[in-house]
């Protein structure tokens, strides 16, 4: 009798976990690990952070070193797209005719960055920021110094690129929808500890601001709605990404802000299941479906995934995690943001001197927490999100309190 394939289409972050956990969990038939790029599995955080920096080489990126899939048997397939599959046949069809018989299919196709979208910028020098050689282009263009960046949107990637770019000694004006950075994610409050701090490292910050085309020729500029035109030798595009769900959407899976899936990453088509950016996994804690693009996600659902397909028991049970590196403001974030809008924030630390805990509360439970320059406290964070029990704002705020004892 023939081993079981499982065949993975997508070789980012979740899927190169997916087929780790597989063989933790002591699965010994054929895994096929399907990439739509060339290069091996890597995460996405150095391209914005750490590489993009210059503070770590590339090769930092890779998930796994290159001799691990021999070693693990896990068969990895660069430059393969998936295109739909047939749940009857169990077969997966692939760019350019061929299929692949499986008998477990993770879809972890990710997620693309969204183009600018306005005329004039489908050009050479306005830069996304997703794959690899997206950052190896982009570090290109600012590690030079001197030059004029232009950075439209004020989420998490382009705040974090806005960084890199001051840390060349590059002039940057960032380009933010919202009137505060970062506000959709963490709120005005919040969003204001890190608009000051681009503020203070010289960043030209403006909120509110409607970009509508970028002009080339001689002098290349930002044009807003205003008729302002901003001039720049590199724009880049930070305005979000959306998932790749084409795979789903032709082979009749249900979508709904990425591809649905259970508790366990099933897609309610059996033995098919996704992972990764692409999902939009049940959540069991809050009891809501919630999509998370950030790499703790990748390795949780991957991991859920694994155990699902070996037969174990298998829930998202992790609480949704991220981290950011900007200047000297390192911080780390723990929580569900569904919850976290509109909830009451509360600080514990200097808020002023960028050194303390933000909580949130709703009906004062802990539905968030993010730790700003301040260290080893996660499991604390995590601990409180996950118990649920109403808290004291004042003891939780008191740093005469050990955090360990709430």
């Amino acid at each position: 009798m023939s081993k079981p394939t499982v065949v993975i289409a997508g070789a980012g972050l979740a899927g190169a976990t997916t087929a780790e956990e597989l063989r933790e969990r002591g699965f010994d038939g054929r895994i096929l690990l399907l990439g739509a790029e060339e290069e091996r599995p890597y995460i996405r955080p150095p391209l914005s952070k750490e590489y993009l920096k210059g503070d770590a080489p590339i090769e930092d990126a890779f998930v796994h070193p290159e001799e691990w899939y021999a070693d693990n048997a896990v068969e990895f397939v660069g430059g393969t797209e998936a295109g739909s599959f047939d749940p009857a046949a169990h077969e997966l069809f692939v760019a350019g005719g061929g299929r692949i018989t499986y008998d477990s299919l993770v879809i972890a196709t990710g997620a693309h960055a969204n183009p600018l979208g306005v005329p004039g910028s489908g050009h050479g020098a306005v830069f996304q920021l997703r794959t690899m050689a997206d950052s190896r282009w982009l570090r290109s263009a600012l590690e030079v110094g001197g030059r004029r960046i232009v950075v439209v949107g004020s989420g998490w990637i382009g705040m974090e690129v806005a960084a890199a770019a001051r840390g060349y000694g590059n002039d940057v004006t960032v380009l933010g929808r919202a009137e505060v950075p970062l506000s959709a994610a963490i709120g005005r409050r919040m969003g204001e500890v890190f608009a000051r701090a681009h503020r203070d490292n010289g960043v030209d910050l403006r909120g509110g601001a409607h970009v509508v085309g970028v002009e080339g020729g001689e002098e290349q500029a930002v044009v807003l709605a205003s008729g302002e035109r901003i001039p720049a030798d590199v724009v880049i595009a930070g305005v979000g990404a959306t998932p790749n769900i084409l795979v789903g959407e032709r082979s009749g899976l249900r979508i709904a802000n990425g591809i649905l899936t259970d508790k366990a990453m099933r897609t309610g088509v059996e033995d098919v299941y996704a992972v990764g950016d692409v999902a939009n996994p049940f959540l069991p804690a809050i009891g809501m479906h919630l999509r998370n693009e950030h790499w703790a996600n990748a390795i949780a659902g991957g991991k859920v995934a694994a155990h699902a397909i070996v037969g174990d028991r298998a829930s998202y049970d992790d609480v949704p995690y991220f981290y950011s590196d900007q200047y000297d403001l390192g911080m780390e974030y723990s929580g569900y943001g569904p919850l976290a809008a509109g909830a009451e924030v509360v600080v514990r630390g200097d808020e002023e001197g960028r050194e303390f805990i933000a909580f949130w509360l709703r009906g004062d439970r802990v539905v968030a927490g993010m730790n700003v320059n301040v260290w080893d406290v996660q499991e604390h964070i995590q601990r409180l999100i996950r118990r649920g029990d109403r808290i004291d704002p004042a003891r939780l705020t008191d740093e005469s309190v050990d955090l360990a004892t709430l």
